[in-house]
């Protein structure tokens, strides 16, 4: 909501010049694009629409509102003349225009920019091509004295503590980006931890074994042409279990062994084709190493890898996804110069928790709940039907997708 909220309501505060035509401001070139007077367009953003920058003088008339002229204030000596009778009175609005300079437009820019990043020339030229309406329609309105009504009023305070609210935050944000580069130094010093960097094979086996297509195919054509009784349905339903659960048992023996000998110093790419092939899974070319891997980059369930020294092997790791068995190939820690912006980015955002939580909870608030009536319960999340109870983790590269468990089970979770 914040920038086009922000920039409807600054169009219908801001004032603008306006020249009469004896003394008209200078006027862009008629063939020049709107776009081309953009003095400095954003890098790498150029498109069909975009040419090269023209250099526009901060004087220059960037945009013409012909027809649309300020209301005239009254002076004593207006007053004493015949209503309409005088010149600026008899002055029809196609006679009187509203100029705006590149200097007056790049100030409202500024100003309704979200962050450091300037508009972008698009943003640019939809401000431009909004401009006119709500400055005619606001000198209307102005004209019709609803500038002076109580709405307009009670309105207008509420803007402004919008936007002082608004500048508020922007300053907040400042100053919570000037983190101290000692500051940087010292949490990298205290936390050597968080940026070590460790390199590791990976060994997957399956929870599950994947039935053959072969045999897909024979039960559906069995399940059309047969129509089973009760009892040969749940006959039939008993031994799938029973065969899922054999083919489980044989799996979990499967990660034991594959273990040991991942432990004994055989390659794991060979051990990750063993395990497919055993599920019945069939991938040519198995990924098993993860080369960058941080403390943050494996599930919580996993972190015991990085205790391990290089060269050491885990115990199988079981979840709901299947079995792992990690390898640690190296490890280091990350320079300073390449974690630094991570680092100030981190404390940046502390600082700005701090600073917002100091006034959030500088002031208590009290509602008539007799006017307002009693607070609503917070509503629950809202939860796709296709989206288990738990956020399943990343899939690890060349590991199909497992089907699902029984549905008394949690749903499987998926390693990186």
């Amino acid at each position: 909501m914040g920038k086009s909220w922000l920039l409807f309501v600054c169009l219908g505060t801001l004032a603008w010049g306006q020249a009469q035509p004896a003394a008209p401001a200078a006027q862009p070139a008629p063939a020049q694009d709107p776009a081309q007077v953009t003095p400095h367009p954003a890098p790498n953003a150029k498109t069909k629409a975009e040419a090269p920058a023209v250099e526009v003088a901060e004087s220059a008339a960037v945009i013409t509102i012909k027809g649309v002229c300020a209301a005239t204030p009254k002076t004593a000596a207006s007053s004493k003349t015949a209503a309409g009778k005088t010149a600026a009175a008899a002055k029809k609005p196609a006679d009187c225009e509203t100029v705006i300079t590149r200097a007056q437009f790049e100030k409202l820019a500024k100003a309704l920019q979200q962050g450091p990043n300037p508009l972008n020339a698009q943003q640019k030229r939809q401000l431009a091509s909004q401009l006119p309406s709500v400055i005619a329609m606001s000198e209307a309105a102005k004209k019709k004295g609803l500038d002076k009504s109580e709405g307009y009023q009670e309105t207008l305070k509420f803007v402004k503590m919008r936007i002082l609210a608004q500048r508020m935050q922007d300053s907040v944000r400042e100053e919570a980006d000037k983190v101290p580069p000692e500051k940087v130094a010292a949490y990298y010093k205290e936390n050597p931890e968080a940026y070590e960097q460790f390199s590791l094979d990976r060994l997957f086996v399956p929870k599950m074994k994947q039935p053959s297509t072969e045999n897909k195919e024979e039960a559906k054509e069995e399940a059309k042409e047969t129509k089973l009784t009760e009892e040969q349905q749940k006959a039939k339903e008993a031994a799938e279990k029973a065969n899922q659960e054999k083919g489980e048992q044989e799996l979990n023996a499967l990660a034991d062994s594959l273990r040991a000998r991942a432990a004994a110093g055989e390659d794991f790419i060979k051990l990750q084709k063993e395990a497919f092939e055993a599920a019945g899974t069939r991938v040519d070319n198995p990924t098993v190493n993860l080369p960058k891997v941080r403390r943050t980059g494996l599930p919580q369930g996993h972190a015991a890898v990085f205790e391990l020294k290089v060269g050491e092997v885990t115990a199988v790791i079981s979840d709901n996804g299947g079995h792992y068995v990690y390898k640690v190939v190296s490890k280091e820690v990350l320079p300073l110069d390449q974690v630094k912006e991570e680092i100030h980015n981190k404390l940046k955002a502390e600082r700005l928790k701090e600073t917002m939580d100091k006034y959030n909870n500088s002031y208590q608030t009290v509602t008539n709940e007799a006017y307002f009536g009693p607070a609503l319960p917070p509503a629950p999340p809202r939860r796709s039907r296709m989206t288990p109870p738990t956020a399943p983790q990343t899939q690890p590269q060349g590991v199909p997708q497992q089907s699902a468990p029984p549905a008394a089970a949690a749903p499987p979770s998926k390693p990186n």
